[in-house]
């Protein structure tokens, strides 16, 4: 079943090239229709990002901006929801979230996560309810179960 949503990937200032090239996969996998390269984050020219992705770089689209604060404005005036995937105490359990039709899902840095001023500009926060001793999960873990159910979230 193909669903009737659209999602973009945002991957600001991922330091691993394995954690954008796992991006990749996903994208291919799942349906995401582009991933866009933000900040320090490593493009498919990256012979790791190269190596975890195994071609999915040839098949999804991809951009690469610097300065994440264009990309946001981008999506929003092609109508895109920006929602920040976040452990903060506004953010909403991905299971009581309502997806939008084109959404834009945010991806922080392994270690800082998405800083409090990125978090500002989203329109939403979502967080994954956690079960063990760590506040996190790695990114491309997250970014799988985030867009999974954003994609096929109930219509």
């Amino acid at each position: 079943m193909s669903s009737l949503r659209e999602l973009h990937l945002i991957a600001h200032d991922i330091r691993s090239a394995q954690n954008i090239g796992s991006l990749f996969r996903l994208a291919d996998s799942i349906g995401i229709q582009k991933i866009w390269i933000t900040g320090i984050s490593p493009t498919p020219s990256h012979p790791f990002v190269k190596k975890t992705a195994l071609g999915s770089e040839k098949t999804v689209t991809w951009e690469k901006k610097l300065n994440i604060i264009d990309v946001i404005q981008t999506v929003r005036l092609n109508h895109f929801r920006v929602i920040g995937l976040e452990i903060d105490p506004r953010a909403k359990n991905i299971n009581e979230f309502h997806p939008a039709i084109k959404m834009a899902l945010l991806l922080g840095n392994e270690v800082e996560g998405i800083t409090p001023s990125l978090r500002d500009l989203c329109d939403d926060l979502i967080c994954i309810s956690q079960k063990g001793i760590k506040e996190s999960m790695n990114v491309a873990s997250a970014a799988s179960i985030a867009s999974y159910m954003l994609l096929h979230h109930d219509m």
